[in-house]
Parts: structure tokens; C-alpha cells; sequence
């Protein structure tokens, strides 16, 4: 475990390989970027750092000794300190189903070896304006707005530009599940067993068209609601929201 550098106008920045070559590589080049850069070598010091430092995000190794990165990733969603951390996978597998689970679990994206250590802080930053967009929504213990949309949770009910939205159940689900993950890809599969409570072997078809639908009662705010090809559906906060 060691500490790369420590600039006080930038984000923290955890990364988390096994490989000290690659650790040198990506911390001097975020260093370079302006960011503060806390390291680890195994899963279990960077659950530790993530506790203690509550980085603004993780660059994190799949292929670590003991605990993999889907451990940690795993872990880290479940704890409320670590749960919003932003996290961006480091893998040299490049098979789908890798890339697939840890989008499921959370993941908000990934780069696979060999990379560059320019995409590399370039992601970085796309990740944390992405993340700062969605906090920057208006959070209550009952309401969530972001941009146009406002979901009101204690009365259940959903506002476009102040308009009402009448929602069927489901769809109201639906779209809480997207709004309360916002910025964060919500797995077809997982949607059905959330918003269904169905098997994840059930048709998926039924999250298109209900989301089809949602979209369209939304009207220009279902412009917010991303496809992600071949893995399920995004919530983005819209591009120059402010507090």
C-alpha cells in the first residue's frame, strides 16, 4: 500500500493493481491530471483505503491476489461509505461475460490491457463529471429531481416541468429503479427482478416495452432514459445541470 500524491485541488483517485509497473504508470499520469492519488496492491487494502479515504473514484484490477476486483467492487457497493464511489475496471480479459458482470455489479466502466494512459484519465474524468451531474440532482428523503423529471416517493407520484405524469404501477417502478441508480447501468435482468420480482430467465422484452412506453409518457424528459446495447437501460442526468 502506498501514496502516490497528494494535491489538494483535485479528486482522490484509488488505484488497485497487483502489478507495480501499471500502478506507477496510471498514478503519474492522473498526478499529471490535476488528481490525488492514494494506491493498492490487494483487494483487501483497497476495501480498507475506500473506507477510510471514500475516494471520488476506484480504478480497479479484476486479476488481484485473493480477493478479486469483483469482490471488491461487490463489497464496495454494498457499504454505505463506498456505495457511490465511481469505478472503472482494469481487466485483461476480454471475454463479454466478464465485462457484463461487472457493469452488473456496478462497475462504471472498464478499459481492458493493454491501454492507453491517456484514454485512461480521459475516462476518469468522463466518469466523475458523469457522477457530479447526477448529485447535483435535488435529493430529499422523498424526492428525486433530475433536469425536467421530479419523483416525488411518499405520494409516489411523477412531474415533467411541473406537469403531472400518470405512470401505471410498473412504470412507476421502473422508473424509480432507473432514478435511484441514475448515471449507472441497470442490467435488463436485474430490472425484472427488481421491478417484476421475476426470474432473470424470463423474457427480457418485457423491460423494452415497458420502457418503450415510459419513454413515451415522458415526452422530451425520456430523452433521459439511455440504451445500452445488448445489457439494459441508464438513467443520465442531463448535460449542463446545475445545483
Amino acid at each position: 500500500m502506498t501514496h502516490a500524491t497528494d494535491r489538494p485541488a483535485g479528486d482522490r483517485i484509488l488505484v488497485v493493481d497487483d502489478e507495480p509497473d501499471i500502478v506507477a504508470l496510471v498514478a503519474y499520469h492522473l498526478a499529471r491530471a490535476g488528481y490525488r492519488v492514494s494506491t493498492a496492491s490487494t483487494g483487501r487494502d483497497a476495501i480498507e483505503i475506500g473506507r477510510r479515504e471514500r475516494p471520488a473514484l476506484v480504478v480497479l484490477d479484476l486479476m488481484l491476489p485473493g480477493l478479486s476486483g469483483f469482490d471488491v467492487l461487490e463489497t464496495m457497493r454494498a457499504e454505505e461509505s463506498t456505495r457511490d464511489v465511481g469505478v472503472l475496471l482494469l481487466t485483461a480479459r476480454r471475454e463479454e461475460p466478464d465485462r457484463i458482470r461487472g457493469l452488473a455489479l456496478g462497475a462504471d466502466d472498464y478499459l481492458t490491457k493493454p491501454f492507453s494512459p491517456q484514454e485512461l484519465v480521459l475516462r476518469v474524468g468522463a466518469i466523475l463529471r458523469r457522477l457530479a451531474a447526477g448529485r447535483t440532482a435535488e435529493t430529499s428523503a422523498d424526492v428525486l429531481r433530475i433536469g425536467p423529471l421530479r419523483i416525488d416517493r411518499a405520494a409516489m407520484t411523477v412531474n415533467v416541468d411541473e406537469h403531472p405524469v400518470e405512470l401505471t404501477a410498473t412504470e412507476y417502478r421502473l422508473l424509480l429503479a432507473l432514478a435511484e441508480h441514475r448515471g449507472r447501468v441497470q442490467a435488463r435482468s436485474h430490472l425484472l427482478e427488481t421491478v417484476w420480482e421475476a426470474a432473470p430467465d424470463i423474457q427480457t422484452r418485457t423491460v423494452d416495452m415497458h420502457v418503450q412506453r415510459l419513454r413515451t409518457k415522458l415526452g422530451a424528459a425520456g430523452e433521459l432514459i439511455e440504451t445500452v446495447r445488448g445489457f439494459g437501460y441508464r438513467l443520465r442526468a442531463p448535460q449542463g445541470l446545475s445545483a
